[in-house]
């Protein structure tokens, strides 16, 4: 997974969000009349583009005058670092685990549930020799 630098803000959220759905290369005139970012510059979008490259988003590509760009990770591996990143932050991780058990509700703690005992099993078979 790429190292990351900074985060995404509301308008690179945007633009993430439409690359994601698409799952393919686009290009700026691509997203410009997109759902969610129309009525923005085509310039606008460049340099949103041009910030999720350089702080590692997306990957970039030369394509005639212009650049394709896709995403470097899936939206659930973006989310995946964000929830890390709340644990590096904290200096008690157990408040944090505790607070979000709180939050969730009964279908996703069961299916948490299910998930922990799915990683515990998966544990156990790599430590059987």
């Amino acid at each position: 997974m790429p190292k990351l630098a900074g985060e995404l803000g509301p308008l690179e959220r945007s633009v993430m969000d439409q690359i994601w759905d698409r799952d393919d290369n686009v290009t700026v005139r691509d997203l410009v009349d997109a759902p969610g970012i129309s009525g923005l510059a085509y310039t606008t979008v460049m340099t949103v583009l041009d910030r999720l490259w350089q702080k590692g988003f997306v990957a970039r590509r030369r394509v005639g005058r212009a650049y394709a760009y896709r995403t470097r990770m899936t939206r659930e591996e973006y989310l995946s670092t964000l929830v890390g990143q709340v644990f590096a932050a904290s200096d008690d991780r157990r408040s944090v685990l505790l607070g979000f058990a709180r939050e969730i509700d009964g279908e996703d703690l069961t299916d948490l549930r299910k998930m922990i005992r799915d990683v515990e099993k998966a544990r156990a078979k790599k430590r059987t020799p």
